[in-house]
């Protein structure tokens, strides 16, 4: 069955340490993508998916700002990031192994994410819904997201660990 991405009900966020001390989190507020989903044969699932990299959002317009210059995403060269699936793996229950390759910066490297699959059920306006979150990281230096500054005390301001979670709820096509 195809599945569009209901990005109002949808979120891609993220987390990194700052200063070594403490998370910063952020989400991109554009979203978007289709899904396949074969409850039967999981093997023939699919998903790929899009944000629009300049709609990053860490609740600090400095730092947005910053994030979206050529430190860091470089929105202007590259304008989205891109997800698309590979395999799809039945591990246990509602759980699940998504392996796929993501491209940010237009480096494309493969990732592994944790899913847990919610079902489907019917909405009150006579669609259907799906829904599933995932969980993964990635190290930024391997998608050329190397900026960062030393610190005095030692360490540095910018982690090079970034977690990324998503919640989907998709519409039947």
């Amino acid at each position: 069955m195809a599945w569009e991405i209901d990005a109002a009900h949808s979120q891609a966020t993220f987390a990194v340490k700052h200063m070594m001390i403490s998370t910063v989190k952020g989400h991109f507020n554009v979203l978007r993508g289709q899904l396949h989903i074969d409850e039967q044969n999981p093997d023939n699932s699919w998903i790929e998916a899009e944000v629009d990299a300049a709609s990053i959002d860490t609740r600090d317009e400095n730092r947005d700002n910053h994030l979206r210059t050529g430190d860091f995403l470089e929105v202007e060269k590259y304008p989205t990031i891109n997800f698309k699936s590979t395999k799809v793996e039945h591990i246990d229950g509602d759980e699940y192994k998504v392996l796929g390759n993501l491209t940010l910066r237009g480096v494309t490297r493969e990732v592994i994410f944790k899913a847990e699959y919610s079902g489907q059920g019917k909405d009150p306006w006579g669609g259907t819904r799906a829904g599933l979150s995932a969980k993964g990281k990635i190290d930024r230096r391997d998608f050329g997201l190397t900026f960062n500054t030393a610190l005095e005390t030692g360490g540095v301001l910018v982690g090079e660990e970034v977690k990324i979670e998503i919640d989907l709820e998709a519409v039947q096509k």
